[in-house]
């Protein structure tokens, strides 16, 4: 017995059902790529760069034994602190999940708001899940100014 042509061609076509799962299969692999890619960037530590930026700190003279102020240097968020030897200028971005930390003058201490870290003065970490503590920036002061760079 012999096969009809039209029988055989349609055979050898792709079925609807093969179609259509392969479609849901892409499609949910999409969703999951969806999902996850912000979820990793979230988990993944923050991201270390830089160049040979320099930043000038308006006002950092002024600025009293024990204050602070927070400086764009490139992409990246400083935090600059008069202490009594000089000042010192740490990254503000934490070593954990990269939130920024604060300066609390009260303590002489940064604290990360996300999972209550907390770092020193000279930026060592004294508790909370960092593994790290925070980079340290050098300062260089010139007449009345005061400069922050990476290097």
């Amino acid at each position: 017995m012999k096969e009809s042509p039209v029988t055989s061609s349609i055979e050898e076509q792709p079925s609807r059902r093969t179609f259509l799962d392969a479609l849901i299969a892409c499609c949910s692999a999409v969703a999951a790529v969806a999902l996850a890619a912000p979820a990793g960037l979230y988990l993944w530590p923050a991201a270390k760069g830089g160049g040979g930026e320099k930043a000038e700190v308006e006002g950092a003279k002024s600025l009293p034994v024990g204050g602070s102020k927070m400086v764009q240097l490139g992409a990246e968020a400083v935090i600059l602190v008069r202490q009594r030897e000089g000042f010192a200028a740490f990254s503000a971005v934490c070593t954990h999940l990269g939130c920024l930390v604060k300066w609390n003058t009260e303590k002489g201490q940064f604290i990360c708001p996300c999972h209550a870290a907390a770092f020193g003065p000279d930026g060592e970490v004294l508790g909370g899940p960092p593994p790290s503590p925070l980079p340290r920036l050098k300062v260089q002061e010139a007449g009345d100014k005061v400069y922050v760079s990476k290097t």
